[in-house]
């Protein structure tokens, strides 16, 4: 299901055997916008480290009690590899991370939780041909981080990043929600992560191969309603491009199946 970012942070964290605390924001991966971590603010409970949540240990996300079950005991929660607040989260991290939960790496097989289609052609207008395995850089961002950068589009700037609408069952960035106040009052249009040519992390901007007239005729984003099907499609079709359920595989692992199959007590 396709929801905020914004509105899934506060939810509760479950663990096996109690709470341990709220989503604080979310971690992806920006060459194939896949949500890699779930950063947990567990309150006193771990004071001094970031607790990370892998998409592979939650196997079920409620939105009327606005929690998300995570198939982990606060033990191996608290003697998992331990990450200080302002310390980057290297990749030597991760490979300690995934081999104590027992949990397959991301990078190494991009079918769970982080398909792409080899050579979309969004990727390919866009020079992201050989994302795919190890030939793809591996860079962690903070939803957090990217709220505030300017949309620039290919002749001139439109609008900056207010939110990101996010797929709860894929845990995939399906768009970044674009507020245009500053040149189209009144306006949020939503934006595909595949339209997106490039990040300026120093500019702190986002390039996107689309005309600022493509995009200010584009069809109106309410933050009242859901994103629907008909939504999305009208949405692609304004931008003559395939929408991503044309371009990913029926029938992919779900975060539930992955928790069942993969998860396991950490190596003693």
């Amino acid at each position: 299901m396709l929801d905020k970012a914004n509105k899934l942070k506060g939810y509760k964290l479950h663990a096996l055997d109690g709470e341990i605390g709220k989503v604080k924001e979310f971690y992806f991966e920006d060459s194939l916008w896949r949500i890699r971590y779930l950063v947990a603010d567990t309150g006193g409970w771990l004071t001094g480290r970031r607790v990370l949540i892998s998409p592979h240990a939650l196997t079920a996300v409620n939105k009327e009690k606005q929690h998300i079950a995570v198939n982990l005991t606060k033990k191996q929660i608290e003697g998992s590899p331990s990450l200080s607040s302002d310390e980057p989260v290297s990749r030597q991290f991760e490979e300690n991370y995934f081999g104590y939960y027992g949990l397959p790496s991301y990078w190494n097989d991009p079918y769970l939780l982080g398909f792409h289609p080899d050579i979309p052609p969004e990727c390919e207008r866009s020079g992201k041909a050989g994302v795919i395995g190890k030939k793809r850089d591996h860079h962690l961002r903070s939803t957090d981080d990217v709220i505030g950068h300017h949309i620039q589009a290919e002749d001139g700037v439109t609008g900056h990043v207010a939110d990101f609408i996010i797929d709860d069952e894929a845990w995939a960035v399906r768009y970044l929600i674009i507020d245009t106040r500053n040149w189209w009052p009144g306006k949020k249009i939503l934006i595909s992560p595949h339209w997106i040519n490039r990040i300026s992390w120093e500019e702190l901007k986002v390039f996107v191969n689309l005309p600022r007239k493509a995009i200010r005729k584009s069809p109106v984003y309410s933050e009242e309603s859901l994103v629907t099907r008909d939504y999305e499609a009208a949405l692609h079709e304004h931008y003559d491009r395939k929408g991503y359920w044309t371009l990913e595989p029926a029938g992919k692992d779900s975060s539930a199946e992955l928790a069942h199959h993969h998860n396991k007590k950490p190596r003693k």
